[in-house]
């Protein structure tokens, strides 16, 4: 496993729309159906990479705290599952039930929406505001595993913010890093 950063997709960028299925309810979702009113998070995760399992209790804290005013979150596996079987639908439904997850987890089986959104780790974090413009991307925080430095999704939360205070986007944003996403 290879330590990938982010792309670093372009601010202003609009995202890219999808239909995709959801591995829990296997109900078929757009963007337009899971986009939030104050802005939506898309996040490029899967079952099997240290650094998804690292953050997954922060995503659902950040989940849970920020749902409540108006942000959607999206998660998104794009992993070849010929090579990575854990990482498959079935996987994905029996991960999502284990961890909590409560936003949609939906599955990239052709990876073109990874691809659309220039999506190059696990982890992988996009903020989109109300108008789907892209206004954040990159990492969670600054904790990594073993870096010692307390996990508290700062840099997500503080874009989010943002949002609803009407400020300013930092310009210096960090690329997250992870796991490569397992093209096919």
């Amino acid at each position: 496993m290879a330590l990938t950063p982010s792309n670093m997709l372009p601010l202003g960028t609009v995202a890219p729309d999808f239909s995709l299925v959801d591995t829990v309810t296997k109900d078929t979702y757009s963007l337009q159906q899971l986009r939030g009113e104050k802005g939506t998070v898309i996040m490029f995760i899967c079952n099997h990479c240290p650094y998804v399992k690292y953050v997954n209790e922060e995503l659902i804290r950040v989940c849970n705290d920020y749902r409540v005013t108006g942000f959607s979150f999206v998660a998104i596996s794009s992993n070849d599952v010929s090579k990575y079987p854990e990482d498959g639908p079935e996987a994905m439904y029996r991960h999502a039930q284990k961890e909590g997850y409560n936003f949609p987890y939906l599955y990239d089986v052709t990876q073109k929406v990874a691809k659309a959104y220039d999506a190059a780790c696990t982890p992988d974090f996009y903020l989109f505001d109300s108008e789907l413009k892209l206004v954040y991307r990159g990492q969670l925080d600054n904790s990594r595993p073993g870096n010692s430095i307390p996990l508290n999704g700062r840099d997500l939360r503080e874009a989010m913010d943002n949002i609803l205070n009407n400020h300013p986007q930092r310009k210096d944003q960090k690329p997250s890093m992870g796991c490569n996403i397992k093209w096919k």
